[in-house]
């Protein structure tokens, strides 16, 4: 394989970085162009108006540890626009809560989240509208990563696509024994679009994250603690209360003082925040090379998810 050596300077690429020839001419020129920014409200009002279940928050000032709730029990808890913006209302909400230690993310109904509605990626597949939702759930998302609380991904029944990319923000993941997780993009023409990628790297390594997002397939809990994506299976004789035996274990890691777990949360995010930050807006610029091609055209003709 040739290499050339590219100098994308000002371009939202990181200068001297080495692109494969062929990756060049299947990547149109949007990829070389400086991401634009957008207007968080200006997406919020877009994203606001393509409705279907809700997420919610609970905030437990006595034991300290939050739950976040994805509902949309008709579609396995995938993700519509509006479950998009009220996410962003619950981080914004968590990162003022003084008294908190930790925050649990689950999915009501005994599944975690299918990932993006297909109602709503019907209505924004195109590159430009891709871009927004992307630049919008990558920004949600990074800000619930960071935030100073000990965070925790439950994941029951099934996380796939952007439900297992919504994984990745947290700091543990505590799966039941019958539950699977797959980065399953690759099969519906496209690539991760909520920041999954860069979070799945830091998480696994370049190696293990390159074989689940190539072949876009599926880990039993099991499978996943082997290789690390997994912290936790839940044991059989507690999954009927799998939310409370989840919230006992994360009590080990919220102890101390509030103001003592989130100064460490704050130090150990700070570590990674630089490099994150630059390779989320080069996973943005890949996916919205692929957002509305004829890939993802073609999955969607097929009415498949997953």
């Amino acid at each position: 394989m040739i290499l050339n050596q590219v100098f994308f300077k000002n371009r939202g690429i990181l200068n001297h970085e080495i692109i494969s020839s062929s990756l060049q001419k299947c990547l149109p020129r949007s990829f070389t162009q400086q991401p634009h920014k957008y207007e968080m409200s200006y997406i919020r009002d877009q994203l606001s108006t393509y409705k279907g279940g809700s997420v919610k928050l609970t905030l437990d000032d006595s034991s300290g540890i939050a739950g976040v709730a994805l509902s949309n029990p008709t579609k396995h808890n995938a993700f519509s626009g509006a479950m998009m913006c009220e996410l962003e209302e619950v981080v914004y909400k968590l990162e003022s809560w003084k008294n908190g230690h930790g925050v649990i993310l689950y999915g009501e109904g005994n599944t975690f989240c299918s990932g993006g509605d297909l109602e709503t990626v019907r209505q924004i597949c195109d590159p430009e509208n891709g871009d927004k939702m992307c630049f919008y759930m990558q920004k949600v998302l990074h800000r619930f990563w960071s935030l100073p609380l000990v965070s925790m991904a439950l994941i029951e029944g099934v996380a796939l696509g952007g439900g297992a990319e919504l994984t990745t923000a947290c700091d543990f993941r505590v799966m039941t024994s019958g539950a699977r997780i797959g980065f399953v993009q690759t099969r519906m023409g496209v690539t991760t679009g909520w920041g999954g990628t860069t979070r799945l790297v830091h998480l696994l390594g370049r190696k293990q994250a390159l074989k689940l997002l190539a072949s876009g397939q599926t880990l039993c809990s099991s499978k996943a603690r082997d290789i690390g994506l997994c912290d936790l299976v839940v044991p059989n004789e507690h999954e009927s209360n799998a939310l409370d035996h989840s919230k006992e274990w994360l009590k080990t890691y919220t102890a101390s003082t509030p103001c003592l777990t989130q100064a460490v949360k704050h130090t150990v995010v700070g570590v990674l925040e630089s490099s994150i930050a630059n390779s989320l807006d080069k996973e943005r610029a890949v996916f919205r090379s692929v957002w509305g091609g004829n890939e993802q055209l073609k999955a969607l003709q097929r009415n498949i998810k997953h």
